[in-house]
């Protein structure tokens, strides 16, 4: 066993990125669009949510059998990145935001805070090196990989969300930067190619259109 070292970081990025769902502005927002395409603001509070909501049952599931996907093969293979925004996939997630928001602002902030203090507990012996499920049928990833996926899924809609309020975008944990910035160059590198990633990053004369990793 090897204790997840991904977990704290993982609950001090939710913990900074939660603290959208207490602001005064989000109720007055609620039933608006999103700065994220298709969703209202409460369905991307929602989507937010889950991405804290879901990890406990993900963790109490039996162990798939491996070999486990490495984090680049996982988003290379992710059949949502690219999907129609009016598809099945992409209308599914934003039900299962809305769905997960439908009791308003104070409860949804409320679940993500007692899920927290279950989690934080949790962390101190969780074994970063077992496999988990992402779904029933997909290859499985470790614990500590699956954290980092919800790490950046987080960074991500903490911004959406903070856009969307017209409020700065929460600070999040350095270690938390590091790891979604590094994840994202390598999931670029492997769609772009390396020198695509080069050029934007040094040469804005020669940069290509668009590097986006998902």
């Amino acid at each position: 066993m090897s204790v997840s070292v991904i977990g704290p970081v993982f609950v001090q990025t939710a913990q900074a990125a939660a603290g959208l769902l207490r602001e005064p502005v989000l109720a007055r927002r609620w039933e608006t669009p999103s700065a994220l395409a298709q969703f209202q603001v409460s369905g991307l509070a929602g989507h937010l949510a889950w991405q804290v909501l879901a990890v406990p049952g993900r963790l109490d599931a039996a162990e798939p059998d491996g070999p486990a996907l490495s984090l680049v093969e996982y988003y290379t293979a992710a059949a949502w990145v690219g999907a129609p925004l009016d598809g099945d996939l992409n209308t599914g997630l934003r039900t299962i935001g809305e769905q997960t928001a439908a009791d308003g602002p104070p409860a949804l902030a409320a679940q993500v805070d007692a899920t927290l203090t279950q989690l934080r507990t949790r962390m101190a012996t969780l074994d970063g090196t077992r496999l988990v499920a992402m779904r029933t049928s997909a290859p499985p990833l470790t614990v500590d990989d699956l954290l980092t996926t919800r790490i950046l899924e987080l960074a991500v809609h903490a911004d959406d969300l903070a856009v969307s309020l017209d409020l700065p975008t929460p600070a999040l944990p350095e270690a938390a930067t590091d790891l979604v910035i590094a994840l994202l160059a390598r999931v670029a590198t492997r769609r772009h190619g390396p020198v695509a990633l080069l050029r934007a990053l040094s040469r804005a004369e020669r940069a290509p259109t668009s590097i986006t990793a998902l």
